[in-house]
């Protein structure tokens, strides 16, 4: 990455823009809630069962200005916009944040809490990885945390990562997709012996829907 593009993405005025789509929120506790979903390349961690693997390059998707990010969610009825990525704790998204909240729209955000937490957010989902433990600022402030089950070590993860996080954060199990078959029943046994946890379901492949 040159010099430029490094300045750009500290600015946070453009942002390397994987795709962007209106559909419904299809995981956590935001299920079934209409939001504008925002996409941002670039991902230092890599894991091995990532479903958006093209994300992880950012030099490979276009620097889209912030203005058109935003004028193109104001096209649709959407009151709250979700930053996934990729990894989006690699950018400045305060003006990005900033400048939705001045048109009254909520900001969300997915991410695995690699680096320190820029913006204003109204709902952070703490997606945490093993390879990559989160930067222990975001155990304060997130409001749900969402651990992938691959195989049967995610679950003693998952513990680990819940004793940290404040008390009135929601704690989430969700089966990672190619194994959701295996792994369903499994971790509703989890759930059932284990009540603080919640499932939490990838409704909108159930549902065809982006």
């Amino acid at each position: 990455m040159n010099n430029l593009n490094k300045q750009i993405f500290a600015e946070g005025l453009k942002l390397p823009l994987v795709e962007e789509f209106y559909t419904l929120q299809g995981e956590g506790y935001h299920t079934g809630k209409a939001a504008y979903f925002i996409r941002i390349g670039g991902c230092d961690i890599g894991c091995r069962w990532c479903d958006s693997k093209i994300s992880w390059n950012p030099l490979l998707h276009p620097l889209v200005k912030i203005e058109t990010i935003i004028a193109n969610a104001l096209k649709t009825p959407a009151n709250a916009v979700v930053v996934t990525g990729g990894e989006p704790s690699l950018y400045n998204l305060e003006p990005l944040t900033s400048r939705l909240k001045e048109h009254g729209i909520k900001t969300f955000i997915e991410t695995a809490g690699a680096k320190p937490l820029t913006g204003q957010w109204d709902w952070i989902c703490l997606s945490p990885k093993r390879q990559s433990p989160p930067d222990e600022s975001y155990f304060q402030i997130a409001n749900e945390l969402k651990v992938i089950i691959y195989d049967d070590d995610d679950y003693h993860w998952a513990e680990e990562v819940a004793e940290k996080v404040n008390p009135e954060c929601l704690l989430y199990l969700q089966s990672e997709w190619s194994r959701y078959e295996q792994n369903i029943q499994d971790i509703v046994d989890y759930v059932k012996n284990y009540p603080k946890w919640n499932i939490s379901l990838q409704a909108h492949k159930f549902m065809h829907i982006p």
